[in-house]
């Protein structure tokens, strides 16, 4: 497996690490870090997430600080496609099921 970000989801891990850093330069890189560690555990497990309404929509909750990863596994191209990734404080980018 491979991860692939669509556009939505690289702009939404930029933003966070903006948000972070303009608040606490410290804490942005384990924040960015967080993240892609989550990232790398959903190439061991790319089922690991919770199904969402959407068809073939899964989200992952980043076991530090909690960010919510919304992808979908393209098992034909061998690919996690990352969706999305919001704080949870944000509006929800698809509906638990």
């Amino acid at each position: 497996m491979k991860l692939r970000f669509v556009r939505r989801a690289v702009d939404d891990v930029a933003a966070i690490a903006d948000y972070v850093r303009e608040r606490n330069p410290g804490a942005a890189l384990r924040v960015r870090t967080a993240i892609y560690d989550a990232l790398a555990d959903l190439l061991v497990f790319p089922h690991a997430g919770r199904r969402q309404s959407e068809e073939g929509i899964r989200k992952f909750v980043t076991p530090r600080f909690g960010y919510l990863i919304y992808y979908a596994v393209d098992e034909e191209a061998g690919e996690i496609v990352v969706l999305a990734v919001k704080h949870p404080a944000q509006r929800r980018a698809f509906d638990d099921v």
